[in-house]
């Protein structure tokens, strides 16, 4: 995989930076202090378990309470405190808070790959290098170690992935005689056809989503967003994102997509009742579909994402791990239970019976995953297309170092293009002209 030469980029720009922000909240680029963390060595780890201790974890995975009830019956000198902090950037501003505070951060923290830069870059995060995570590397996707590893420095271990796919519900795809597309001119194609056919229903839906545009960007081999040193340059007007943009264009130009916004009550009823007949998105979503659509069980099923060439490519659409702060007092104890948590089998195994989509290379080659068959999918294995999906995700994939600000600002940017069904090319040139001022505003060079 392409190098992306991240940690050195980080080290250099920590100190420049001032200030940032998340969501508008101010992130100063400060060291949390505590003890000498990530001074400890490999041996630390299994002292640690058997001395013992209390620690406290913060997740929204639906499976964290289950894991830490199992981490603590193998260990029982051990205390896991599970706190739901709040979803993504609800959490993230209450850890950015304790780092800036220098207290009140919790152990082991759950973070998204896209926000990995970001909290990497203020020294919050732990390297746990010193402890021999780096050799844990071939257990992992490369997309997915490629989010935490910051030139040599590990600064979490992957939990899931989200290698793309389409999902697609077979019954309107058989009721009005579509195809299932290998190509975006095809799916286009098909959009067209179907509305045609029922004005109520429509390709997929897509209001305007950062996570689900950058990934596509991705897919079309656009490179954005390029960190070298405190030099970021940002290029949303790049080939890749052109083509995207151009291709979706005539979707949203075309009023061929659904405007219910995603996990919405109108989207899970349209993804229920075949008014949103595919999703273009994460290997993560199966348990989503079989635990908030089961009157569709049957109906869906999964094909490799569409391309632009019908060569098989795909992108991450979400997905993310789980990182040891600097503020904790016991950082041996909080990296074995990290270990333990994304990398023994016996949490892994719980972790996927949630719904989970792993990220080692262990579970997506076995056979008993592979093989598998779902009901609601109508008896398919799914995991074998999307198993392939993460095996041809595009590499030299970066994020900026101040993403999660960015997604915040998509909806007043790019999503202005959706609303108004105009043209995605200026909302991104919108984006990247904000994204420029602020990068710049925080101390980084941006595009000079």
């Amino acid at each position: 995989m392409t190098p992306m030469r991240k940690g050195s980029a980080l080290r250099r720009i920590a100190f420049v930076v001032a200030a940032t922000a998340i969501a508008g909240s101010s992130l100063a680029a400060c060291s949390s202090g505590g003890p000498a963390a990530g001074s400890g060595s490999a041996d630390d780890l299994d002292a640690a378990l058997e001395a013992g201790g209390e620690i406290t974890y913060w997740s929204w995975t639906p499976s964290a309470e289950d894991q830490a009830a199992a981490f603590e019956k193998e260990y029982p000198n051990v205390k896991v405190n599970v706190v739901n902090a709040g979803t993504n950037t609800e959490e993230y501003t209450k850890l950015q808070n304790a780092i800036k505070a220098g207290s009140g951060a919790p152990d082991v923290v759950q973070v998204e790959y896209y926000a990995f830069p970001q909290f990497a870059l203020t020294e919050g995060l732990l390297d746990l290098a010193p402890y021999g995570f780096g050799d844990l590397e071939g257990d992992y996707t490369a997309s997915t170690w490629n989010s935490v590893d910051f030139d040599g420095k590990i600064y979490g271990l992957p939990q899931d992935s989200g290698p793309m796919a389409l999902f697609y519900n077979k019954t309107v795809f058989d009721q009005y005689g579509l195809t299932v597309p290998t190509t975006w001119d095809e799916y286009i194609a098909e959009a067209k056809k179907l509305t045609a056919a029922d004005p109520t229903k429509k390709i997929t839906n897509d209001t305007g989503d950062s996570g689900f545009a950058t990934s596509m960007i991705w897919q079309a081999g656009g490179q954005p967003f390029q960190v070298d040193g405190t030099n970021v340059t940002l290029d949303l007007a790049d080939e890749g994102s052109q083509k995207w943009a151009d291709t979706w264009n005539q979707l949203v130009d075309g009023d061929l997509l659904s405007d219910a916004s995603s996990w919405s009550d109108e989207w899970f009823q349209g993804l229920g009742d075949g008014s949103i007949a595919t999703l273009v998105i994460g290997a993560w979503m199966p348990g989503n579909l079989e635990a908030s659509v089961p009157d569709a069980a049957g109906d869906w099923r999964v094909a490799p994402m569409p391309t632009y060439d019908g060569t098989p490519v795909s992108a991450e659409n979400g997905g993310g791990g789980q990182a040891v702060t600097k503020q904790s007092e016991n950082p041996a104890l909080a990296a074995a239970f990290l270990k333990w948590l994304n990398n023994d089998q016996a949490s892994i195994d719980i972790f996927a019976a949630s719904g989970g989509f792993p990220s080692t290379t262990a579970d997506l080659e076995s056979d008993d995953f592979l093989n598998a068959t779902s009901d609601y999918f109508g008896g398919q294995e799914i995991n074998k297309v999307l198993a392939q999906s993460a095996s041809d995700v595009r590499e030299g994939w970066q994020y900026l170092p101040f993403q999660v600000y960015a997604n915040s600002i998509f909806s007043d940017t790019v999503g202005q293009s959706y609303a108004s069904k105009g043209d995605l090319n200026e909302g991104l040139a919108t984006w990247q002209d904000q994204l420029v001022q602020y990068g710049n505003e925080q101390g980084f060079t941006v595009n000079k």
